[in-house]
């Protein structure tokens, strides 16, 4: 920000004149002054102690003293101990008012050609089942993420990479050839990922069954798995579909479409997108190629039963295997061959994986043999490690049919937001056609928001019923003030009231109305915090707070009615940019916000 620049200037100044001394901006400590305390600013004193050669009250009003003249924007100061705290004047806050009012891309910083090319993925689905509660948030967190890296000036490419080889496909297939009876989502009703996910269950529960069956006959656990008729005949459909084999790969290319089809509605509902998907089972072949190629170099080398491995030791970890005995792949010869595809595709600079925490170790890796393997960015390549979601009752396990969909969920979301609206009376008036539109905004909106507000490291519970509250600490709530704001509009517009385009006067501004200048002023700090560390909770709780500053300062202060004309001016132009700030805010985690509420 400008003004943190001119008051590190005026410190660097201070210092030179006062003491004789030459020290850089850097080296300046400045701070938002502590909300207990009187100022917007804060010069942490402490460390030019050495230099003035005198004590931290002393020193402090040296430079307050200096700062105030040499800095206009400066109006008042007061030294706390070791802390200049400086207080800018009603002029620079009407002044910075007037500059940002009419910016409708507030926080934002646009993209050039050359600003770094950011690639992320999310979303990574299996074909085998449909998207759960799980995958909510890694959507969410990876298209939130997106959303901030590009505010901050980056260019950025969505990418999903799609899980759509192996044995847990060929579980689904099997079981379907097997019991199916020829069903299909036309058939059936139901969605292309759900009907898939139903055949994924089925085989589990046949397979436990004749687990049952072996062990009742003397076999051990282990001997029982191994020797399972059903699981056999997954392994070979799998080495058919790998031959290429003709039945085997039609019927792959059909149940695999259903679920594409499938997918697209979630993800269409949901409101994220990707610019590229990839598909394992393209990768994988150019990831066992790189792997062959790395053999050849003495990057990995070859143990007697014919796998391949990556000695990692002299890494601080152990060896990795990447080609099987058989020379089918792993999942980590995919992701190689996905990372040399993008590569070759984008010339990415930055490459983000959203990927849970229980793969840490995999990424771990895959950063060095990338970079064993010369792709420049991989050993800086970031992994978004996010924690596990949960709802009240516990976890969730796919093969078991205990997940939540997230078809289910949103649907859920979307009824509890139409109960808790009629039993409210917000939406009295709306055509249905309307309602329902609003209906759905709130429920996703309360979705999103109550997976992005926490910090993504951390495992969560997501608990529906108190997502959708409309105070509080959610996403209707920050909605509704929005929709607040924008019905100040309407109702000033009616009685004749015209919002102008800037404060022409000076006016006197209240504690409560700097507070909220305040926010706005730092909410592209937020920004760049929140794209530095890769934390869409930053922007979630920073809109929170300043949507219960706003509510406050509206409960206390008339707006439209004021009778002051320069003092009215002043606050519509004061909701207008708070609006705007909500809205951009909102943008960053994929949340659309309502005019009418």
């Amino acid at each position: 920000m400008i003004i943190e620049s001119q008051i590190k200037a005026s410190v660097v100044k201070a210092v030179n004149d006062l003491y004789g001394a030459s020290i850089t901006e850097e080296a300046v400590q400045l701070q938002l002054t502590r909300k207990d305390m009187k100022g917007d600013y804060t010069v942490v004193v402490f460390p030019l102690l050495k230099i003035s050669k005198k004590n931290p009250v002393e020193t402090g009003n040296d430079l307050g003293n200096y700062i105030k003249k040499e800095c206009v924007e400066v109006a008042e100061f007061e030294v706390v101990k070791g802390f200049l705290n400086l207080q800018l004047s009603t002029a620079y806050w009407l002044g910075l008012l007037n500059e940002h009012v009419h910016n409708a891309e507030y926080g934002k910083t646009e993209a050039t050609d050359k600003s770094p090319l950011v690639m992320i993925e999310y979303s990574s689905p299996n074909t085998n089942k449909p998207l759960h509660l799980g995958h909510i948030r890694n959507n969410l967190l990876g298209y939130s993420l997106s959303r901030i890296v590009e505010a901050n000036g980056n260019r950025v490419v969505k990418t999903n990479i799609v899980n759509d080889r192996g044995i847990h496909i060929c579980k689904s297939m099997l079981a379907w050839k097997k019991w199916g009876e020829g069903q299909t989502p036309e058939s059936t009703g139901k969605k292309g990922d759900h009907l898939v996910g139903d055949f994924y269950v089925k085989f589990d529960q046949e397979y436990k069954k004749e687990q049952a069956e072996l062990m009742a006959a003397g076999q051990s656990k282990e001997e029982a798995e191994a020797n399972s008729p059903l699981m056999k005949e997954a392994r070979e459909m799998l080495l058919k579909w790998e031959a290429h084999d003709p039945e085997v790969y039609a019927l792959w290319q059909q149940m695999n479409q259903w679920v594409y089809q499938g997918f697209d509605v979630t993800y269409k509902q949901m409101g994220v997108d990707f610019d590229k998907i990839y598909y394992e089972s393209d990768t994988y072949k150019v990831g066992r190629d790189m792997v062959l190629e790395g053999l050849d170099k003495k990057v990995f080398y070859r143990r007697e039963d014919n796998s391949v491995w990556a000695n990692l030791e002299n890494d601080g970890l152990d060896e990795k295997l990447l080609l099987r005995a058989d020379g089918t792949s792993v999942y980590m010869t995919q992701d190689i061959g996905t990372a040399k595809l993008r590569y070759d595709d984008y010339n990415i600079d930055k490459m983000v994986y959203v990927v849970g925490n229980e793969q840490n170790y995999h990424f771990k890796v895959l950063a060095i043999l990338l970079d064993r393997l010369g792709l420049e960015w991989g050993k800086d390549l970031v992994h978004f490690s996010y924690g596990m979601v949960e709802l009240p009752e516990g976890k969730m396990k796919s093969r078991e049919g205990t997940v939540v969909d997230a078809d289910d969920l949103m649907a859920d979301m979307i009824n509890t937001a139409h109960d808790m609206s009629k039993e409210l009376g917000k939406l009295e008036g709306y055509s249905e056609e309307e309602a329902e539109r609003v209906y759905e905004t709130i429920a996703l909106g309360a979705l999103k928001y109550f997976i992005l507000k926490v910090d993504p490291r951390k495992n969560m519970t997501f608990d529906p019923k108190e997502s959708i509250d409309f105070n509080g600490n959610t996403g209707p709530f920050i909605q509704y003030t929005y929709a607040r704001i924008q019905s100040i509009y309407r109702k000033a517009q009616a009685n004749g009231i015209e919002v102008p385009d800037a404060i022409s006067a000076e006016t006197a501004m209240s504690e409560k109305e700097i507070q909220l200048m305040r926010m706005i002023s730092n909410f592209p700090s937020v920004v760049a915090e929140a794209g530095k560390v890769y934390s869409p909770a930053l922007i979630a709780n920073f809109v929170y707070d300043l949507a219960k500053e706003f509510n406050q300062f509206y409960h206390e202060s008339p707006i439209a009615v004021e009778e002051d004309e320069v003092k009215r001016a002043m606050r519509l132009l004061l909701c207008q940019s708070v609006g705007t700030v909500i809205k951009n805010a909102m943008w960053m985690m994929g949340i659309n916000v309502p005019e009418r509420m």
